[in-house]
């Protein structure tokens, strides 16, 4: 029977650094993700990219890749990851130039591009799927269009003799299909087992959150030493053909724990349709998925099964959308939110007084309304608590930066033209940088991948 024994390193473009070096010295790893972005993480690279044509690329690659080459390497762990971003050429370029400095010699390196279809879909006939415009309408204000690919191309590369693998926007759960389709020589449309290898990757791509980082709940579900929280690898075995289950687990001794709960709980995150989970792979079918603890930190996820792939892919836009003006202040003490809610009155006056052409704009007290408004947050009274100390918030959407910023400035007069006993104020004018989606055919999205040894 072969098993294949696959670590997830990171499930977010700023996740922490020393599980991913946990996994690739303590785990025993064949294959090492990392998973690193998100539909507004790419279009920031984008943006990287105009302004320099050597960036675009994950801020901590370089970080990562010093942390772990060395262990991979020495282990024969090969790594996958779409650090990539928008800028998988000039990043698998720094990898090929740190893997000199650091006196690695013989690396294969394989990077898949194709995902950028930014002029595709500015000059064709395309649609925003949340709003049915076209996605010509955006017009210079597009920064970004990229297609989620899926295994297949990274699965070349790795046949290629890749020890690493670095693509743009491929779909998350592909980065954990790809090595196991290699592995297992999987076709491309055995949709039960790319289902099945979906599965895998969808329970790993969040890292922490399956060993129960986003499952703490002090009290109603406690998690041990989260400082210091390990992140999950997948055993996945087969025997001449034969699925057997999936286990999930993580490094002996390392922080949190991998329940039957906390893999319920990912196998549902972000999953509209449990029996139809889209991706550019496969139609994924987790409805008949069974979940069993067989030992500590240590699970057995089966029963997922797929359908034929999608004949078109999503695609991730990000767009300019103006600018957010920001400000806050904090008050404390006897009467602190009677306070708070006066200076939101004054700043709101004076925004309709001076004509601040600004729109969408909130006033909340951080603590008391900011996350649910004031009707689920309130009773009729009025807060349920009287805190001791409120902070208020006051933040607008406008066309300019000049108007976003004197939302933030009114906030911050408010230190000597309001109520009494303000502090800590703060304000900041940022672009807004909106995402959408649309999807093109398949067919026009060619992958291609190169590889480069060191």
């Amino acid at each position: 029977m072969k098993t294949v024994r696959i670590g997830c390193g990171a499930g977010f473009s700023g996740d922490r650094v020393e599980p991913a070096v946990e996994l690739a010295t303590q785990g025993d790893l064949d294959y090492l993700v990392f998973e690193c972005l998100a539909e507004r993480t790419i279009a920031l690279a984008q943006q990287a990219k105009a302004r320099d044509p050597r960036e675009g690329y994950d801020p901590l690659l370089v970080r990562r890749m010093e942390s772990v080459l060395p262990a991979c390497i020495e282990r024969g762990v090969r790594v996958i990851t779409n650090m990539g971003a928008a800028n998988p050429t000039a990043a698998a370029d720094r990898v090929m130039r740190l893997a000199g400095e650091l006196g690695i010699r013989d690396l294969s390196i394989g990077t898949v591009i194709g995902d950028d279809v930014l002029d595709l879909v500015k000059h064709g006939d395309f649609v925003i799927a949340e709003t049915g415009q076209h996605v010509a309408m955006l017009q210079d204000r597009l920064v970004s269009a990229n297609a989620y690919i899926g295994a297949e191309p990274i699965a070349h590369a790795l046949a290629g003799g890749a020890d690493i693998v670095i693509t743009g926007r491929s779909a998350d759960p592909s980065l954990f299909v790809a090595p196991l389709a290699y592995e297992f020589n999987w076709r491309f449309d055995d949709w039960s087992a790319l289902g099945r290898g979906t599965l895998v990757g969808h329970l790993l791509e969040c890292a922490g959150q399956v060993t129960g980082g986003y499952f703490a709940d002090p009290g109603r579900k406690d998690v041990d030493d989260l400082s210091r929280l390990g992140f999950p690898i997948a055993e996945v075995s087969e025997d001449e053909g034969e699925a057997d289950a999936i286990v999930i687990t993580k490094v002996p001794g390392s922080g949190g724990r991998v329940t039957t709960a906390t893999c319920k709980e990912q196998l549902l995150y972000e999953v509209h349709n449990p029996a139809a989970y889209v991706t550019p792979d496969a139609v994924a079918d987790f409805s008949r998925v069974r979940v069993a603890e067989i030992a500590a930190d240590r699970v057995t996820v089966e029963g997922a099964t797929g359908r034929a792939r999608p004949d078109l892919l999503k695609v991730s836009l990000g767009y300019r959308d103006g600018y957010i003006g920001e400000g806050q202040i904090s008050y404390a003490g006897a009467g602190a939110v009677a306070r708070a809610r006066l200076a939101g009155e004054i700043v709101m006056q004076r925004l309709r007084r001076t004509g601040v052409a600004a729109d969408a704009i909130r006033c909340d007290l951080v603590g008391i309304d900011a996350l649910h408004g004031a009707r689920v947050s309130n009773d009729s009274r009025g807060p349920r608590c009287e805190p001791y100390e409120v902070r208020l918030r006051l933040v607008g959407r406008a066309a300019t930066f000049e108007e976003a910023q004197r939302i933030g400035q009114e906030v911050e007069a408010l230190y000597t033209n309001g109520p009494a006993g303000g502090g800590g104020a703060s304000a900041n004018t940022r672009e807004v940088l909106s995402v959408a989606s649309t999807f093109v055919p398949r067919a026009l999205v060619p992958c291609t991948t190169r590889i480069q040894v060191v």
